[in-house]
């Protein structure tokens, strides 16, 4: 998940080329879609071709079955019964990046994480299962930046990009299947059945130039660019079979109306949350009130809950109560560690953060504020999360059943 620090980021000619370079392969993607499929409504039953000898393929797994549009109706239960069953509110995972590369995986601008879904699938699953033993009742996938035009600029092709996202969902119900089969084996253990939430990160998180956190995305963005942009990739996704969908870090009103949009138009059968980002605990990362964004919200039966992911721990409480007066939806949140991350150093400053020392002693007044849905985001890792259950749920939610431990 894309940090808050990109606000630094460098503006150096590296920096600009990068940022051009994905803006070219976003456009290539769209005409090379329209090239292919006659009848765009008809996306989600086509393939492409693909070669014998691809080594890649072999890395990945076999072609994505395509799933009919036609599922069963959607509701928002799966979700309220989670939040039921963890005794009111749910604890979603924490940092996957930040745990990746504690694991030592590599990462880079354009993909960030999801580079692992090429080169080291293993730790993400590895991070997925300490975060259901640390007590996480929410997994969400490691598709956040991970985007096809992203994968072609690093020269892989469409079909292969549609692989990757549908393995970053393949490597969280595995994990998930995994864990819940093997805590049967303990007596009276007291996890519950997680989720596995598919993660779609903002245009800004692609783009990778920190407009995920202005929402300023240029005059050549509208509604119907934004749809496309994220058509595809909400498609494959939901044919991988996630239990719901994370919009993750939304910065501006638009994007929130072309999600929605989307969701209705594609017929989605899954619900789906919606989180934004803040940088002054007051408005959308664009400058927008949340008023203005939570109205699109509230008028969409496809979106079950509405939130707000990767902002300072210290903007969590007013947040919560601004939100509770705007919408009758479940509100998640899943603030960052209070770190700023230096763009041109490329390293996290030292600051005054939260540890999980602050995160235990701040979860019950979020929860009693009216939060349903509680985790962590940038720098927060597996401790974190066994904290944030403990205080929730009053246990350590840790078992000990893996050899590596956070």
């Amino acid at each position: 998940m894309g940090p808050l620090s990109y606000y630094l980021s460098s503006k150096d000619k590296a920096s600009r080329d990068g940022i051009e370079i994905l803006r070219r392969s976003a456009n290539e993607y769209f005409m090379a879609m329209r090239d292919r499929f006659i009848d765009p409504s008809n996306l989600t039953q086509k393939t492409c071709p693909r070669s014998e000898s691809s080594a890649f393929e072999s890395q990945v797994h076999p072609p994505l079955q395509r799933l009919p549009k036609s599922r069963p109706a959607a509701t928002s239960s799966v979700i309220e019964d989670l939040i039921e069953r963890a005794g009111g509110c749910a604890v979603i995972d924490g940092g996957l990046a930040t745990q990746l590369e504690n694991h030592g995986g590599v990462f880079d601008e354009t993909l960030w994480s999801a580079r692992c879904l090429i080169t080291e699938p293993h730790l993400i699953k590895q991070v997925h299962l300490e975060y259901l033993e640390a007590g996480a009742d929410v997994l969400v996938t490691s598709s956040y930046q991970a985007t096809i035009p992203g994968f072609l600029s690093k020269g892989l092709s469409i079909e292969e990009g549609e692989l990757l996202l549908a393995k970053s969902v393949k490597l969280a119900i595995e994990a998930r299947d995994q864990f819940w089969e093997l805590i049967q084996t303990l007596p009276n253990h007291t996890y519950n059945h997680a989720l596995v939430a598919a993660s779609i990160g903002s245009y800004g998180a692609y783009l990778a130039d920190s407009s995920e956190y202005s929402g300023h995305y240029g005059p050549g963005v509208d509604l119907e660019k934004l749809k496309d942009f994220h058509r595809r990739r909400l498609q494959v996704l939901v044919e991988a079979g996630p239990d719901l969908l994370a919009f993750e870090t939304i910065p501006n009103k638009l994007e929130a109306q072309a999600l929605v949009e989307l969701l209705n138009e594609e017929s989605v059968q899954i619900p789906s949350w919606v989180c934004f980002s803040s940088v002054d605990g007051e408005h959308a990362s664009s400058g927008e009130s949340f008023k203005d964004c939570l109205d699109i919200l509230n008028k969409s039966d496809k979106v079950s809950v509405v939130g707000i992911n990767c902002a300072p721990p210290h903007f969590v409480d007013s947040l919560i109560c601004k939100f509770k007066k705007l919408t009758h939806k479940p509100i998640a949140v899943y603030p960052n560690s209070g770190e700023i991350w230096d763009g041109k150093a490329k390293r996290w400053l030292p600051s005054s953060c939260f540890d999980d020392g602050n995160f235990e002693a701040s979860v019950k007044r979020w929860r009693e504020a009216g939060a349903s849905l509680i985790g962590g985001c940038c720098r927060t890792t597996p401790s974190t999360i066994q904290a944030i259950s403990k205080a929730l749920k009053g246990k350590s939610g840790v078992h000990y059943i893996y050899e590596n431990k956070y």
